[in-house]
């Protein structure tokens, strides 16, 4: 892309409205310009466009986004058809194994969801298309980041705020690589209570017909219902079925 092409006042705009997260609902012009690393001012010009727009509201000192920012990712899930082909067969994986089923893209460090089935709620925070997870302790990230080639893989863990959710969760960088290279061999990934204390899940990667990995879809259960070393007994058919499936439909 050559400079000219380049709006730097827009890159600005939207670097302001990542600063926003579920522990960010809430911010001051000084409080953005730390988290973005762009000077008050530039922040202040990008908050005020955005509340004068109708994207965020202004109390005179914090700034807090209204429910038009979701215009923004409803664009991405209308436009793409991804998520529409995929929800149908998620429907239907999560009916017949009898928990949550969804459906997720990497983005940077993160997964998002894209789609998702609930047939209970197993975790502490609600789930829908949009959320975001960390990549190196989710099964849908570790599909995903064991697809890349290892140096990009580590690359996302160095720009990753790795840390310890429970006393399961793997957080050596080595350990994690290695973790990636078994999930590529064995072509399935699963995460014993690394996420979330209760959690278990098994995730596998989708491909379209020319073999790109696209997604990655999973199935998570209460550790109290079934161990982490039984999921790929009990689930993997129901997967591989779905996973075979999309990859008929997906061009």
């Amino acid at each position: 892309m050559r400079e000219t092409d380049f709006v730097s006042s827009f890159a600005k705009g939207l670097n302001t409205i990542e600063a926003f997260g579920e522990t960010r609902q809430r911010l001051s012009i000084a409080e953005a310009s730390k988290l973005t690393g762009l000077d008050r001012a530039t922040v202040r010009r990008s908050l005020l466009t955005l509340a004068e727009l109708g994207y965020a509201e202004y109390d005179g000192k914090f700034f807090t986004l209204t429910p038009k920012i979701l215009r923004l990712g409803h664009a991405y899930l209308s436009a793409t058809p991804l998520p529409t082909i995929i929800q149908p067969y998620l429907d239907q994986l999560s009916e017949r194994a009898g928990h949550n089923a969804s459906a997720s893209v990497l983005d940077g460090t993160e997964i998002v969801y894209i789609a998702r089935a609930s047939q209970r709620r197993v975790m502490s925070i609600n789930l829908t298309p949009g959320s975001r997870l960390p990549a190196y302790c989710a099964s849908m990230g570790r599909v995903l980041l064991s697809g890349l080639p290892e140096s990009e893989a580590r690359a996302v863990l160095a720009r990753s705020e790795i840390k310890a959710n429970t006393a399961n969760t793997k957080t050596d960088t080595e350990m994690l690589m290695a973790e990636f290279r078994q999930v590529r061999a064995q072509g399935y990934a699963v995460i014993d209570q690394e996420l979330e204390i209760g959690l278990c899940s098994i995730a596998v990667p989708v491909e379209n017909d020319r073999g790109q990995v696209v997604a990655a879809i999973n199935i998570g259960a209460p550790a109290a219902y079934v161990a982490a070393a039984d999921m790929a007994e009990r689930y993997l058919p129901l997967l591989r079925e779905t996973q075979k499936m999309l990859r008929l439909v997906l061009r």
